[in-house]
């Protein structure tokens, strides 16, 4: 019963050790150049799809929550 004890210590330490790790990003800076490639895009034709949201926009009298854009630097 002592070592079946032990055993589940160790065990849970195991897990609660290896939750300290670091974790690596996703995308390295070196590819988020090509995600940010316009045949990336959620459509096809985003010029007209930018037409369409604008006129959505318009009608609704509200403004965006259609994505994100510019890079995270807090100037767009």
């Amino acid at each position: 019963m002592r070592t079946l004890r032990g055993l589940l210590v160790l065990s849970v330490l195991g897990v609660a050790a290896s939750g300290c790790s670091s974790i690596e990003p996703w995308v390295k800076p070196y590819d988020r150049e090509n995600l940010a490639d316009p045949v990336m895009a959620f459509t096809r034709a985003s010029i007209s799809q930018d037409f369409l949201d604008h006129v959505f926009e318009s009608r609704e009298g509200s403004r965006g929550a259609t994505g994100g854009g510019g890079g995270g630097c807090g100037c767009n």
